[in-house]
């Protein structure tokens, strides 16, 4: 098969499962959901925690925020992976959205559990963090790889705000939570070491003004 093809259609093909498909994930979640299932994560307790409406609502929006950020993380890696000419950088690319994958499927499985639904803006979501992977993959890999680390970062900081803000009884939502915010630092790791070249303070303050945007209407939409 011709390599561009190869790569369009695997593009497309992750668009489609992001979207439209229940994630799988290839990690055990931090939570197994079902009844007198043993815990993998030691804090979360062996019975649920009951949550109260108020609660349940506030942890449903927080996730499918959550949520929506592996969207945009799937999109991103793809267009990423799409616009590099080096294998080794484009594998690199995809093993990182394969993690990522994981953190999709748990975030969706959370909100079933929650009785919340996803954005119902994902397919806008995955557009626009598409374009901005293709203009950063455009710009060379260095700066496509800072993309990532200050993606990453503002990510981190995201996480750890919602491990505050998430309900102190909601073990389950805090254990993905604080797995996904590890896992997004050695993201942010992995491409500095891989070459990153840091982007300019004004991009920076952007990339963090349209991630606002993103995560006040999807706490909501």
């Amino acid at each position: 098969m011709n390599p561009t093809l190869d790569i369009v259609l695997s593009t497309a093909d992750n668009a489609l499962r992001t979207l439209f498909s229940k994630p799988g994930a290839r990690r055990t979640c931090p939570t197994f959901s079902k009844p007198g299932a043993r815990r993998t994560c030691p804090t979360v307790p062996e019975h649920s925690t009951e949550l109260s409406t108020q609660d349940k609502a506030l942890a449903g929006a927080l996730m499918r925020v959550n949520h929506v950020g592996e969207v945009c993380a799937q999109a991103l890696y793809a267009a990423q992976a799409m616009g590099t000419q080096d294998p080794a950088l484009r594998q690199h690319f995809k093993d990182a959205s394969e993690e990522e994958g994981d953190h999709l499927a748990w975030t969706r499985q959370r909100l079933d559990e929650l009785g919340a639904r996803p954005s119902l803006l994902n397919p806008l979501w995955y557009a626009g963090a598409f374009g901005l992977g293709l203009i950063a993959g455009r710009l060379g890999d260095r700066v496509s790889l800072g993309f990532v680390v200050e993606t990453e970062r503002q990510v981190e900081a995201h996480l750890a705000s919602h491990l505050e803000r998430l309900p102190v009884g909601d073990h389950e939502s805090r254990a993905i939570v604080a797995q996904m915010k590890d896992d997004e630092a050695r993201h942010a790791l992995e491409a500095t070491r891989a070459g990153a070249q840091v982007l300019p303070a004004p991009v920076k303050a952007l990339m963090g003004m349209a991630a606002q945007v993103m995560t006040r209407t999807a706490h909501y939409v």
